[in-house]
């Protein structure tokens, strides 16, 4: 019997073994990894809310060699990057206060009214010029953003389905290009998910 269900289920440990890699070069590039993994963990047959919290281990392992990775190429928005992780970390208790308290099949139709939301996102994103890219990390800026960031946070937590919205608001907003969105990112993600 327990030979029957170990071969019934081999196909699920690659398949999530290659997820997992997908996903976090997803995140660690562009976002958007627990779009993949979250639906898949769940139809795996996790319930929702453990296919969400079994999803945040990945995340942190992802963020954190992203960190590390971005750190050592000089790539960093220190102390920026602190203050709304920490903004962020604070909206975050309360987004996993949501998460546990939400029944199941309520958790199902936020999720996917969330991913249709993020679909329309992605494909009617307004555009920036480069030459508009001057950076606004300090003053009214930083507070706006640390405010923002404390909605994200609840939102992340409760939900974490394509945070790539984080990087459209440090791009349009902050006027950050790619590479210092993406590594101002990943800092956040560690700091919540830690």
């Amino acid at each position: 019997w327990d030979m029957l269900m170990i071969e019934e289920f081999m196909w699920e440990y690659p398949l999530l073994i290659l997820a997992g890699f997908v996903a976090g070069f997803m995140n660690t590039m562009a976002g958007g990894g627990s779009l993949l993994t979250l639906p898949l963990l769940n139809f795996l047959g996790l319930p929702a809310a453990v296919a969400n919290g079994t999803n945040r281990v990945a995340i942190f392992m992802s963020t954190l060699s992203a960190s590390a990775g971005f750190k050592s190429k000089g790539v960093s928005n220190f102390p920026f990057n602190i203050y709304l992780g920490f903004s962020g970390l604070i909206g975050a208790l309360i987004g996993a206060r949501i998460a546990i308290d939400i029944k199941g099949e309520l958790f199902n139709k936020i999720l996917a009214i969330i991913m249709i939301l993020v679909v329309l996102l992605i494909v009617f994103k307004p555009k920036i010029s480069y030459s508009e890219l001057m950076e606004r990390l300090t003053g009214k800026h930083l507070f706006v953003s640390m405010i923002a960031f404390f909605f994200i946070g609840i939102y992340w937590w409760f939900i974490n389905a394509w945070i790539g919205f984080v990087k459209l608001f440090l791009h349009y907003y902050n006027r950050l290009d790619l590479v210092k969105v993406n590594a101002t990112k990943v800092v956040i993600v560690l700091i919540y998910t830690s």
